[in-house]
């Protein structure tokens, strides 16, 4: 009897563990899907003109809008409009209603610590983060970081005048489960 329990758990931890790994596989295979969507898009039109180019910019939900350059941790992630499930699923979510490079207003990006954000913890004060979209390249410079509850929203401030990127995650970064945290990284433009 104690074999047949044994073999149970045995069978349960593959089983648990190749799920486990399918999902990674299907993460990273829908981030690279996504990638390639966000070059063919950043790099698409270099020639277009600035106007023209803001001007048509309109993203949907779902839509693959940039690329997230953080240098530091030599990082080039897709950037999908909204931060819903499967769009945080295809690399980093724009969250929706907030702003994008030269709108002047606060500019919110999400993503999990687990897959994309897996090293965001080791960015210091003064690290950069470079928006790439198909009207141009912007640089950011981390301000300060700070941690606030999960269900804490006051971190997304539609009445910010002055442009500010804002990246969040889960945290703690160690921590199995829906994480109580998020961690804020808050940056100025340096454009």
């Amino acid at each position: 009897m104690l074999k047949k329990i044994a073999w149970v758990f045995i069978l349960a931890g593959l089983i648990i563990i190749g799920k486990a790994g399918f999902d990674i596989y299907q993460t990273k295979a829908e981030q690279d899907k996504a990638m390639e969507v966000a070059k063919n898009i950043v790099f698409a039109d270099e020639d277009g003109e600035y106007e023209q180019l803001l001007e048509d910019f309109d993203p949907g939900q779902g839509d693959v809008v940039g690329i997230l350059t953080i240098p530091r941790l030599e990082s080039d992630l897709p950037i999908v409009e909204g931060t819903d499930e499967d769009d945080l699923a295809r690399g980093v979510g724009h969250y929706q209603g907030t702003g994008f490079p030269t709108d002047g207003r606060q500019i919110v990006l999400s993503g999990h610590r687990d897959t994309v954000f897996r090293n965001l913890g080791e960015l210091e004060i003064g690290d950069i983060f470079e928006v790439q979209m198909s009207y141009g390249t912007f640089r950011y410079e981390i301000e300060e970081t700070f941690i606030v509850d999960a269900d804490d929203t006051t971190v997304i401030d539609f009445t910010i005048d002055d442009e500010l990127l804002t990246v969040s995650t889960c945290y703690p970064f160690g921590f199995i489960g829906n994480a109580p945290q998020r961690y804020i990284l808050n940056a100025k433009p340096l454009n």
